[in-house]
């Protein structure tokens, strides 16, 4: 685990333990700081230990210093974007560091820069084999392991909190976001595609999911050790690199697309593209946490006005007004439509019981998610690729030539 990842995940739980501290939960502020000083006296690496000297100091300075807007009564929109504009700028440095350690592995040059392994995150197929070879062979990958981790952490998310995984850490969500904007800059109207026409759009997104799974899935099971053993899955994130970095004619015209989408429509390629997206709205279906709008409280049927500033708030056009549940696939979770709502008991996050959970305790729930479970998997030897820097550096200079 590299400085910045560690950086990362001691700044996020830090964050998780104000949060918790913030909420009244004081219990789970002690739990997350004696988790954290716990993982550095058990590793007693230098990086964690200086992510937490780091990350514990800024989180006792913003409980000492913040003012009460931002710790008590911090907006939802203003906890999202912050939340999304860290992550992404994290995932910024890591991809920096990533590129210097492979130009200087193609240069011959042993790296001086370590390889984060975080970037295994963009691997879902790798991901998706290594959980497979898990379930059915009890064999764990050391050559991409953290693509299996961080898998599990998404798919964790879309169980526990539906979609929030979108609406509250994704980059390429952020990206899109900016994209939209700009383009409303110039072109102020709205192209979203006629009823008729969304659904059968929407589903191409789970069309590339099943083509995904396919390959996971249909993949022989004795197979597995062979392909995990072999050169391809050693430099898998290489030539993913590679694929993004020299693309081809098609390659562009698909980034055209995707650019293109994403401007065209607010949240245009999480809605139609991205199979990410559609493997959380199916596991959504099972999260026992949803928009839920109390009718007693909502001003249509207790004071008999006309208001639909949720639904006009939701990114994903869902008709949030007329419903008591949302249920819908496309719902990321984001909690616009509950920033939005004038009356803060009508429409809220929560369980089928009636309890209701905040964006500081949604968020919570998501940064345990994605950083808990990279932390119990490096301190049990589950993170770190395996693979030999010499090995990496001998078969990037014949990379073109390795197939599956």
């Amino acid at each position: 685990m590299t400085f910045i990842e560690s950086l990362t995940l001691m700044l996020a739980l830090m964050y998780l333990a104000s949060l918790s501290y913030w909420s009244g939960q004081k219990w789970g502020a002690v739990a997350t700081l004696l988790c954290s000083l716990g993982a550095v006296a058990i590793t007693l690496y230098w990086p964690l230990a200086l992510g937490l000297l780091i990350a514990l100091p800024a989180a006792l300075a913003l409980n000492r210093f913040a003012p009460d807007s931002l710790k008590h009564d911090i907006k939802i929109n203003t906890l999202r974007e912050g939340t999304q504009h860290l992550l992404a700028l994290s995932l910024l440095l890591v991809a920096i560091q990533y590129t210097i350690n492979t130009l200087l592995l193609k240069q011959g040059i042993t790296p001086w820069l370590m390889r984060p392994d975080v970037v295994d995150a963009f691997l879902p197929i790798a991901g998706g084999i290594e959980l497979k070879a898990i379930i059915s062979l009890n064999l764990w990958d050391q050559t991409h392991p953290a693509a299996a981790v961080m898998l599990a952490a998404v798919l964790i998310t879309g169980l526990l909190c539906k979609r929030a995984f979108c609406g509250w850490a994704c980059p390429l969500g952020l990206v899109g976001e900016y994209l939209y904007s700009f383009r409303k800059r110039f072109i102020k109207a709205e192209f979203a595609p006629p009823a008729w026409l969304d659904w059968p759009l929407r589903m191409l997104k789970y069309l590339l999911l099943f083509a995904l799974c396919y390959i996971v899935i249909g993949m022989p099971a004795q197979t597995i050790p062979h392909y995990l053993d072999g050169n391809y899955h050693k430099i898998a994130d290489l030539k993913m690199a590679i694929f993004f970095i020299t693309p081809g004619l098609i390659t562009l015209l698909c980034f055209g697309l995707v650019l293109a989408l994403a401007a065209w429509r607010r949240q245009g390629f999480c809605r139609y593209l991205c199979p990410y997206g559609a493997m959380l709205g199916i596991l959504s279906f099972a999260s026992p946490l949803k928009i839920r709008r109390d009718t007693q409280h909502c001003l249509i049927e207790a004071k008999g006005m006309k208001c639909d500033k949720c639904t006009r708030a939701c990114p994903a056009n869902i008709i949030v007004h007329t419903k008591t549940t949302v249920r819908s696939d496309e719902c990321q979770a984001c909690m616009r439509c509950v920033a939005a709502c004038p009356k803060s008991a009508a429409l809220g996050l929560g369980l089928k019981s009636g309890h209701r959970l905040g964006h500081k305790g949604l968020l919570a729930l998501v940064l345990a998610a994605l950083f808990m479970l990279p932390l119990g998997a490096y301190l049990a030897g589950f993170w770190h690729s395996q693979t030999p820097d010499s090995i990496r550096m001998e078969l990037i200079q014949v990379i073109n030539r390795i197939g599956h």
